[in-house]
């Protein structure tokens, strides 16, 4: 399949459906081995699934814990570090929602066979950059870049 990013092509294979063959033991991928190949893209997938459900976990202990929290503390210390401490596992659940959208983005675009190329050059971004940050859509030079142009806008 020849996929395109802003007018930059390159070959990929598209992504089978409902590969869920077990990785081989200990895998990892590597810069040797054929970008993207179904072995990587299996890796990829079971990662961000693996992030999706730990996020998922730690968001119902979060509701639960919330449920079970009282407001009604007598003690007005105590009810202003438990209302601090609602208010941070809030924000920390928004900012793991909207990345929770973006590992859902990232496993459509290995069943679409665009996952691991970067959405601005269409060139692989790299095996470390994507171990490192599973839904990343850039690479480096093209992160860095954008960050460049933002604090050029900023500084304005």
């Amino acid at each position: 399949m020849k996929g395109k990013a802003n007018g930059h092509r390159h070959s990929r294979t598209r992504a089978p459906r409902d590969s869920a063959k077990p990785l081989p033991p200990n895998y990892r991928p590597t810069q040797g081995e054929p970008f993207m190949n179904p072995v990587m893209r299996q890796y990829f997938k079971q990662k961000l699934q693996f992030w999706r459900n730990e996020i998922l976990r730690e968001a119902g202990v979060t509701m639960q814990s919330l449920q079970t929290e009282s407001l009604h503390e007598p003690d007005l210390t105590d009810r202003a570090s438990l209302e601090t401490d609602i208010s941070l596992a809030l924000r920390t659940r928004d900012r793991e929602r909207k990345l929770l959208s973006k590992i859902d983005a990232a496993l459509r675009r290995i069943e679409d066979g665009t996952y691991g190329y970067c959405e601005e050059t269409g060139e692989p971004i790299a095996i470390r950059r994507l171990e490192a940050r599973p839904i990343a859509t850039l690479s480096v030079e093209a992160q860095e870049r954008h960050e460049r142009l933002e604090k050029t806008m900023r500084d304005d």
